[in-house]
């Protein structure tokens, strides 16, 4: 059977899709290719993917139905999802509102439509993301929270797909798992996040902006553990129970927050060249601090991060350094 795995150009979508090719999955990878930032970064993933046995491609913007459905009216055989398209960042949200209820809202709608209509559908996997935490300020951030006080436009999106999914699960009777990912960085990571940010503008000799004046903390996840805690959730789908639909939330972070500046100290040692510091105030729909607790995940998946910030960013150093010829 096939694995369908949408945003499969994208940061976290390639590497997952690695990760299922190298155990003998077959993957039915889609992505629109969109400008939000280089398409040449998402193609030079999408290279490494094409040719390899067992992955197919195609193009296609999960918000626009009619597509979607045309795009996979011939793969017969997929039977679990892992949907990971959506428009990201918090920032660019309050440029381009439209962009993220499109994409985040009505695209994950769609694929939920998709599954639901699929005969024999074992499991959905999504994205979520720990900015659904929002102004919570009780650390770490717990399943259990509240999260109904988000900051951002991006984060209120999230909240919408998980409330969504679970519907779909109580009525259709789709196992779906949501992912909320913690700050995820490394090698082939995106131009808009912090440890890719800092790369350039230090290898180019340039001030990088830290917000809030630097006190901020970040539950930095190195992209090899959420791959992992990302297969161990496709591989454990929820059961229907008599109190409760097949939909379950996860955390995926290293349960262990950095301190922002440290995190700069570190990637200064790994390009080996020193930052210069341009501190600013903190930015709209920003939080200070995120944490994640991941006992339900430790349990019920056996997730266990285990890569510290240092290997993670020298790891991430050495692949900007080839990348960008730096």
């Amino acid at each position: 059977m096939t694995v369908l795995v949408t945003g499969a150009a994208g940061f976290i979508g390639m590497h997952v899709c690695e990760a299922l090719l190298a155990r003998g999955d077959r993957v039915c990878g889609i992505d629109n290719l969109n400008d939000y930032y280089d398409p040449a970064l998402k193609q030079a993933r999408l290279k490494r993917l094409q040719g390899r046995n067992g992955f197919v491609f195609e193009k296609v913007d999960i918000g626009e139905q009619a597509s979607l459905k045309k795009a996979l009216e011939d793969v017969h055989d997929i039977d679990r999802i892992v949907h990971l398209a959506a428009q990201a960042g918090v920032r660019y949200s309050l440029v381009n509102p439209h962009a993220y209820v499109q994409s985040n809202v009505v695209g994950h709608l769609n694929i939920l439509e998709y599954a639901r209509h699929r005969a024999g559908m074992k499991h959905l996997v999504y994205a979520s993301s720990s900015s659904v935490y929002g102004g919570n300020t009780k650390l770490p951030f717990s399943i259990e929270d509240r999260v109904d006080n988000p900051v951002s436009l991006y984060a209120a999106t999230k909240k919408s797909d998980e409330l969504i999914s679970h519907a779909y699960a109580h009525l259709y009777d789709i196992p779906m798992t949501g992912l909320r990912f913690f700050t995820v960085y490394g090698p082939w990571g995106r131009p808009d996040m912090s440890a890719y940010i800092f790369a350039e503008k230090i290898m180019a000799g340039e001030p990088i902006p830290v917000f809030n004046n630097g006190d901020m903390q970040r539950d930095f996840t190195y992209i090899d553990d959420i791959v992992a805690g990302v297969i161990a959730s496709l591989d454990n789908p929820p059961e229907r129970t008599e109190e409760a639909a097949a939909h379950r939330v996860f955390n995926l972070g290293n349960n262990r927050p950095e301190a922002l500046l440290d995190m700069i100290h570190t990637l200064e040692k790994a390009l080996g060249r020193k930052a210069e510091i341009d501190f600013k105030p903190m930015q709209p729909g920003d939080v200070k601090a995120t944490y994640a607790d991941i006992d339900a995940s430790r349990l019920e998946l056996g997730y266990e991060p285990k890569t510290s910030i240092e290997v993670g960013l020298q790891k991430f150093a050495d692949w900007y350094k080839g990348y960008s010829g730096a």
